[in-house]
């Protein structure tokens, strides 16, 4: 059989900002605004986030998960392009996505993110909530969300001690079956940052010390990662990507996307890494092809 392929992209910030009401700006998103006017807009781009899809589409992956960040302000005039960009992206069951901090921007339409993107976020069971369990192929996707709104010039996630205790008994459920486990959250579970920091990271790494996953996808910095973290029977890969469409700029790298192939062999499972990325003429090219389990 082939390998069952799993898509991940992140942060597309979906360009272009609709213009925002004057009362809209009366919040953080004053800062974002003038942040995305004077540099954001510059290398945000959508032509970039369309060639990169168009690629990945090209590949046909079995599932596609997109780590956070499909907006930018969160104001209520980008939730309904952003969703009409990620039915184009695949439809709810090829597709599944979970919010990042941008998408909870602000308290009023920190709701708004799971009422335009349910289907897209429910698990199997139907309902809507973190953490949410999608199976697909030998894969078990584990969504979860640190999207909570901060202070101006903080960009930090938080769990909960909730979603944590839930995510203990998902991962104590699947210790008995036979199947690849995808942790999907937006923040890195390690960031040199400190203002855009998961703050309970440490509970986290805690608990996938004890029971494990195979595979963490992550976004929110924007850049090529791969960190390893302590699990109960090896190092467990958690990758990052960098904005799906971003050109280059300073230290952050042009749009990409990773394709991991996941297979059953003889040792157990078994799971590639290939990154696509886009070049200064918007053509695609894979830059890297690496096993990681």
């Amino acid at each position: 059989m082939a390998p069952f392929t799993l898509a991940h992209l992140s942060d597309p910030h979906l360009p272009p900002l609709p213009k925002p009401r004057l009362i809209e700006l009366a919040s953080k998103r004053a800062l974002g605004y003038v942040n995305w006017t004077r540099n954001r807009h510059k290398y945000q781009r959508r032509e970039v986030l369309d060639a990169l899809v168009a690629d990945m589409q090209a590949q046909a992956p079995d599932h596609i998960a997109v780590t956070g960040d499909l907006v930018n302000l969160a104001m209520e005039a980008e939730f309904a392009p952003a969703r009409a960009w990620l039915d184009g992206v695949g439809p709810p069951d090829r597709v599944t996505t979970i919010p990042g901090n941008h998408d909870a921007y602000v308290r009023a339409t920190r709701h708004r993110f799971g009422e335009t993107f349910a289907p897209y976020l429910a698990g199997d069971d139907g309902n809507i909530g973190f953490p949410a369990i999608r199976r697909r192929g030998p894969a078990a996707l584990i969504s979860l969300s640190s999207a909570v709104p901060t202070l101006p010039l903080m960009a930090t996630g938080t769990l909960g001690r909730d979603q944590l205790a839930a995510l203990e008994r998902v991962l104590e459920q699947l210790a008995a079956d036979d199947v690849f486990r995808v942790l999907l959250v937006h923040h890195p579970l390690k960031s040199s940052a400190w203002q855009k920091r998961l703050t309970d990271s440490a509970a986290l790494l805690a608990l996938l010390k004890r029971h494990g996953v195979e595979l963490i996808l992550h976004g929110h910095d924007h850049i090529h990662s791969t960190m390893w973290f302590e699990g109960p029977n090896g190092n467990i890969p958690a990758i990052g990507v960098p904005s799906a469409s971003a050109l280059a700029h300073g230290r952050y790298p042009t749009a990409a996307y990773n394709l991991f192939a996941i297979e059953k062999d003889n040792a157990g499972w078994r799971c590639e890494q290939i990154v696509r990325s886009l070049d200064r003429a918007l053509q695609i090219r894979e830059i890297k092809r690496a096993r990681l389990v």
